[in-house]
């Protein structure tokens, strides 16, 4: 049996070291954790790569990569930054750093380059072949099992998720599976809806209050901190959050710590934070919105959530699963239709199109004059990343590209997911348009 490689872990984050300990053991690597900079000088001799946090207070990472590059030259060093100004990090690849990559890591372009310093490509995802999903939930397209596959890498540690995707596409069906798959399963699983609480109550929701703390407190109620103790909270839409609260939720999540409204005893919370939003939160930090701490604190693992119309293969499975209690199917033509449509409402609108079908439908099929005109219609064209309808093939597939990296922001992996190929694949399409 082949050696497996090791690669050394450096960061001052013990929940960044977690996660990247755990993902990269499930890829098939042997891994050591170094909590400062000198702790990783000492395993330089005894790692095939590493993974080096750029900022650490005492000896910081530049200057450990020095020391590295003297002890082992040829040792592949890739960096970690936290900061949208990588200036460092670019000075870093000139002192002999093989690359760097920004936090919050994204696992598979982790995995990715690790593959590619050592030399061990590989094809798609690693990590279980199969995953068993929840009764009635929908993954046949590779978009949506790679978003599954993510999950359930990112179950079995404590770090913070942020699923961000459109409205209506499930990204509480992939909380509720993070849940499920986590060493938390047995705990309660608390949600809020950070959007529909009016704002003057949303920390008493989070925090509880004692009896009198305001205004109609008849009495003491406990928050869904409390509630989610040993468990997991999901708050939905996070991007909804009042500024003015943001700092309190990120004291308590560094600390667990808090105190109801009106009362003196502090309280304490073991949670598991996964949070989810429709809306742009790194440009939302942009515009003052929403607090660039809270947002890294949130973000650890990232998971985006594709739009329907980038996974086409789920519309005729979803639908089939809407339509069978009522013992109904689709015509032909009423799946040509569903197919066209470009789903702005995501799964969302195809369930509430298909029970308004049911409904007015006189036999057991669905036919194409019981859906909804918008859909019958076609006015909205096919909503894929690249929706291109003219040009040869080459054209399409480029343009499609071009766009699915845009929307990223060239996050390649992200990219591919969107696109419905792998990261590896897109990767070989770059190259060969010359991108």
């Amino acid at each position: 049996m082949a050696e497996r490689a090791r690669i050394a872990i450096v960061d001052d984050d013990p929940g960044q070291r977690q996660l990247l300990d755990n993902a990269l053991a499930r890829a098939g690597f042997d891994t050591v954790c170094c909590a400062d900079g000198p702790a990783g000088l000492a395993t330089a001799d005894r790692c095939d790569l590493m993974l080096l946090d750029v900022r650490m207070p005492g000896m910081s990472g530049l200057e450990v990569l020095a020391k590295v590059k003297v002890m082992r030259p040829d040792l592949p060093v890739i960096l970690l930054t936290a900061y949208i100004d990588v200036r460092d990090a670019v000075a870093a690849i000139k002192q002999g750093a093989l690359d760097y990559l920004e936090k919050p890591v994204d696992l598979d372009e982790l995995i990715a380059a690790v593959d590619d310093a050592l030399g061990a490509p590989r094809d798609g995802l690693d990590g279980p072949e199969g995953v068993t999903l929840p009764p009635g939930v929908v993954a046949e397209s590779p978009a949506m099992r790679q978003v599954f596959q993510q999950a359930l890498r990112s179950a079995g540690t404590d770090a913070a998720i942020l699923i961000s995707g459109e409205s209506g596409t499930g990204k509480q069906v992939i909380a509720e599976f993070i849940q499920q798959h986590s060493l938390r399963r047995d705990g309660p699983f608390v949600t809020v809806n950070c959007g529909a609480i009016p704002e003057n109550l949303i920390e008493s929701e989070l925090f509880g209050h004692e009896k009198g703390a305001f205004t109609g407190a008849d009495r003491q109620r406990a928050g869904r901190f409390e509630e989610a103790d040993r468990g997991t909270l999901f708050l939905d839409e996070i991007g909804e959050l009042p500024v003015p609260l943001q700092p309190v939720l990120l004291r308590v999540l560094e600390s667990g710590r808090f105190h109801r409204i009106g009362g003196s005893e502090e309280r304490r919370a073991d949670v598991r934070l996964i949070a989810a939003t429709n809306r742009d939160l790194e440009a939302e930090v942009k515009a003052g919105r929403f607090r660039d701490d809270l947002y890294y604190r949130v973000n650890v693992f990232p998971l985006t959530v594709p739009p329907l119309a980038a996974r086409r293969e789920d519309i005729l499975p979803l639908a089939a699963r809407f339509l069978k209690p009522h013992g109904k199917r689709l015509a032909p033509a009423a799946e040509r239709c569903l197919l066209a449509h470009g789903w702005p409402g995501n799964v969302r609108e195809l369930r509430n199109a298909l029970e308004r079908a049911a409904i007015l439908a006189v036999g057991q099929q669905i036919l194409a004059s019981d859906l909804p005109d918008a859909i019958r219609r076609g006015e909205n064209e096919a909503r894929t990343p690249g929706s291109v309808l003219v040009g040869d093939m080459e054209a399409i597939q480029r343009q499609a590209i071009l766009e699915a990296l845009e929307k990223t922001g060239g996050n390649k992996t992200r990219a591919a997911q969107l696109l419905g190929i792998s990261r590896r694949n897109l990767i070989y399409k770059l190259r060969d348009y010359g991108m």
